[in-house]
């Protein structure tokens, strides 16, 4: 059986491991990405990741990663600051030539919407869009099972899509409740989290419910955008916020519904992520085997 070493990096955490070729994750571990330190440290924990587990697995290497990627490169060639000296950082060359082993690299949301894909929430689907919520808004189209990715490698950056005089995930992202919930209060941004507001918005608070339906309704406000352009069967909804389901869906569809013509709110549907956890190594292995069928 083919063993394919798979890595996630995102901002906070790098998730690797390995997966075999019926993508079935064998192993699972998880270490701080140091965001801060730059890319070339990312760069030298994933040449540590591969140099621990290529004895037990040597099909491919599997890389999903924030940032904007080359995908035939298997490089970075925009990131936010969130990770300095990102761009540029070759991860397909460098592996291939130091260790011999097929290397392939997508980014990270076109990852999330590839594991949806071929088992998830947008499983079947002739066109779907996936997106994340966190600390920004991430995108991605899929055309009968295949990332579009554009002319430039950069379709569906959707964060950046400019909205009431700011921009899209400025407004609607995860982190903008934790900011307006102390800014009503009164109280340090510290004193919140995002559990924190949905514990006490269930208990009744009227200012967690407001940041909430505030939230939700930008959420609908770009979702519908994204749908006039894309006209997609299912929209998926990922990241840590939508944990919360139960609470949000109806908040969200009801938002869609209010600024998406009924024609095609009709023919729409919004879908909660189903491989949250292991999007990230499930989709780069995907990845992997659609750039070596």
């Amino acid at each position: 059986m083919k063993k394919y070493i798979s890595i996630d990096i995102g901002g906070t955490a790098i998730k690797y491991g390995i997966v075999s070729e019926d993508a079935e994750v064998l192993l699972k571990k998880e270490m701080k990405t140091e965001a801060q330190k730059g890319g070339p440290a990312i760069l030298d924990k994933v040449i540590g990741i591969v140099e621990a587990l290529k004895e037990e697995a040597d099909a491919g290497v599997c890389i999903s990663t924030a940032g904007m990627v080359d995908i035939e490169k298997g490089e970075i060639f925009y990131s936010a600051p969130l990770i300095p000296n990102y761009i540029g950082t070759a991860f397909k060359k460098t592996v291939e030539e130091r260790f011999g082993i097929p290397c392939e690299v997508e980014n990270d949301v076109n990852c999330a919407g590839l594991a949806e894909y071929k088992a998830g929430a947008a499983a079947g689907s002739k066109a779907a869009v996936m997106l994340t919520i966190g600390t920004g808004i991430g995108g991605c189209i899929l055309l009968n099972g295949e990332v579009f990715h554009g002319f430039s490698n950069s379709a569906c950056e959707v964060g950046y899509m400019h909205m009431d005089d700011s921009d899209f995930q400025t407004l609607g992202a995860a982190s903008i409740l934790t900011k307006k919930v102390a800014a009503w209060k009164g109280e340090p941004a510290e004193n919140w989290s995002g559990y924190r507001i949905f514990e006490e918005a269930k208990k009744g608070d009227k200012i967690c419910n407001r940041a909430i339906d505030e939230m939700t309704d930008v959420l609908g406000k770009g979702i519908a955008n994204i749908c006039y352009v894309v006209n997609p069967e299912v929209v998926v909804l990922g990241g840590g916020i939508m944990a919360q389901e139960a609470f949000l869906k109806d908040k969200i569809e009801k938002a869609v519904e209010k600024y998406l013509v009924s024609s095609m709110w009709e023919h729409t549907s919004i879908a909660f992520a189903k491989n949250q956890n292991n999007a990230g190594m499930l989709g780069a292995f995907y990845h992997f085997q659609g750039r070596h069928a």
